[in-house]
């Protein structure tokens, strides 16, 4: 019998895992594929930064210099940009995976927190990255979104100082952009993952049913550290794929006081730029994104306080909470389709 211990991936799951819950269709492998996305992130991002020059003047070009000058530049923009947009997917999918099967349950509530909370972080590190390209783009995001910043109530203004760094954007925002890119987002969002697997493990692993659960079935975890390290080459085969078929966007360098014709939110915010058609500012930017962020934060603590029903698709004590779930994103994909054929 070997004596060599097992290296650190595998003890990111017990020894045993009941067999039921450690098949590749019960989890899709979405939390690891998600923590995989960022580790690949991190890495074209600190590549990035060799590189990247975070004045008005000069990010533009140098995003040139790093796409069509710098050997392989290209692979390491295109792959950063399409891991981001994947980041967010997977994120959002996790957070459904999870309402879907009950696993924000006891013990695992609190630890739905701390995914929520990764999924702001996620989404504000792509809006944070998305105005680094200085294009025009990215006038949305420059005017429109930090705009919205004010519109918070009491402390809109100084919210608004602190990300743009004057009274409208300029070379102060985005250095500020830029440190809030790679210091104030990335290191809480490493934190935060290293947190959240913590307590995966913590709590016992992949959530599973408590009743038999001494008497299920039970795998090895190296059968499950295999799939979900067979499910991240895929993803990297995937994204290798995307940034040689499709490059990041790149537009004409920004001109701030020029507006252009088309002046257009992220997709992961075009359901925040439809509603500003239709309400005030501060509804569509910042109280009802915040609602609805509340109440997802509810769902352990007062929507479904159940302890059954655990590792269950669809499961009938929890109709309520994916109800929920299922209205709110519904009603998000239905803006953002609209907004995109305007």
């Amino acid at each position: 019998m070997s004596s060599r211990r097992p290296n650190f991936f595998y003890h990111l799951h017990p020894p045993f895992i009941p067999e039921r819950e450690a098949r590749f269709r019960y989890t899709f492998g979405l939390g690891g594929i998600s923590a995989f996305l960022f580790l690949i992130l991190a890495i074209t991002g600190v590549l990035l930064t060799f590189f990247y020059v975070p004045t008005p003047e000069e990010a533009f070009p140098s995003l040139e210099i790093i796409t069509f000058q710098v050997p392989f530049g290209w692979l390491m923009r295109h792959l950063h940009y399409w891991a981001a947009q994947a980041m967010v997917v997977a994120v959002v999918l996790h957070l459904l995976r999870v309402v879907f099967t009950g696993a924000y349950k006891p013990p695992r509530r609190f630890n739905t927190l701390i995914g929520l909370a990764l999924l702001v972080i996620t989404l504000l590190l792509n809006f944070t990255g998305y105005v680094l390209r200085w294009d025009e783009g990215t006038h949305w995001a420059l005017v429109v979104g930090t705009h919205l910043v004010r519109e918070t109530p009491l402390i809109g203004d100084a919210l608004y100082y602190m990300v743009v760094g004057g009274p409208d954007p300029g070379p102060a925002t985005a250095i500020r952009f830029y440190a809030w890119h790679i210091l104030g987002l990335a290191v809480p969002a490493f934190l935060l993952i290293g947190w959240h697997v913590f307590r995966v493990r913590r709590d016992g692993g992949i959530s599973h049913r408590p009743r038999d659960h001494d008497r299920a079935p039970r795998l090895p975890r190296a059968r499950l550290v295999q799939t979900e390290t067979l499910a991240m080459l895929v993803v990297l085969a995937a994204l290798i794929l995307l940034s040689i078929l499709i490059p990041a966007p790149l537009g004409a360098r920004a001109d701030l006081p020029a507006r252009p014709d088309k002046a257009q939110a992220p997709w992961f915010f075009l359901w925040i730029q439809a509603l500003l058609r239709f309400l005030p500012p501060v509804w569509a930017g910042v109280l009802i994104p915040l609602g609805l962020l509340l109440l997802l934060a509810l769902i352990p603590y007062a929507i479904d306080r159940s302890a059954t029903g655990v590792a269950e698709w669809f499961n009938r004590q929890g109709r309520l909470a994916q109800v929920v779930v299922v209205l709110m994103f519904s009603g998000i994909v239905i803006l953002t389709l609209i907004e995109m054929g305007q």
